[in-house]
């Protein structure tokens, strides 16, 4: 198997190892925020995330709806501490409007990977999912092994080299 056909495979099951995924944000002021919040994410990489309205990224969202999202290995894990293997997206938010059939549908999800909690969550009018829709990412497995994914083709990873880095 060559190098980028490894780093395809393991890029199609990268995120599956996460409950969690780091988020950014940027406030109204342009001060900029990180955070977490567990996540579950359909077949064309749309992350969805059930958070409060009364958080900072929330806010932030809401002020601006550009947000990058980062998964990245576990330190323990990594064989090498300079080059985790990671991939994040540059992601717009859409707030999905409560009791819609989508939100629903995606409460549902929520519920069968995080059990109870969603239950009282789910009674709380504060808390809110947005659909984080991924535009364009990066997957890094290594020291020059790095990949860019973009727009429609957020399966197909291009590997970066000088010319397109």
């Amino acid at each position: 198997m060559s190098q980028i056909e490894n780093a395809q495979s393991e890029y199609e099951k990268f995120t599956e190892g996460f409950e969690s995924v780091i988020i950014s944000t940027i406030s109204a002021q342009g001060i900029p925020n990180a955070s977490y919040a567990p996540f579950v994410m359909d077949d064309a990489k749309n992350i969805y995330i059930y958070v409060s309205g009364l958080s900072t990224h929330t806010k932030n969202i809401h002020a601006n709806p550009h947000v990058n999202v980062l998964f990245i290995e576990d330190e323990a894990k990594s064989k090498q501490i300079f080059a985790r293997h990671r991939l994040n997206f540059d992601c717009t938010a859409t707030l999905i409007e409560r009791e819609t059939d989508v939100w629903v549908r995606i409460v549902e999800q929520f519920q069968d990977r995080f059990g109870q909690i969603i239950e009282m969550l789910r009674g709380l009018e504060d808390f809110r999912i947005f659909q984080l829709t991924p535009s364009q990412g990066r997957f890094v497995v290594g020291f020059g092994s790095a990949y860019y994914i973009s727009g429609d083709r957020l399966n197909q990873l291009v590997q970066i080299t000088g010319d397109n880095a």
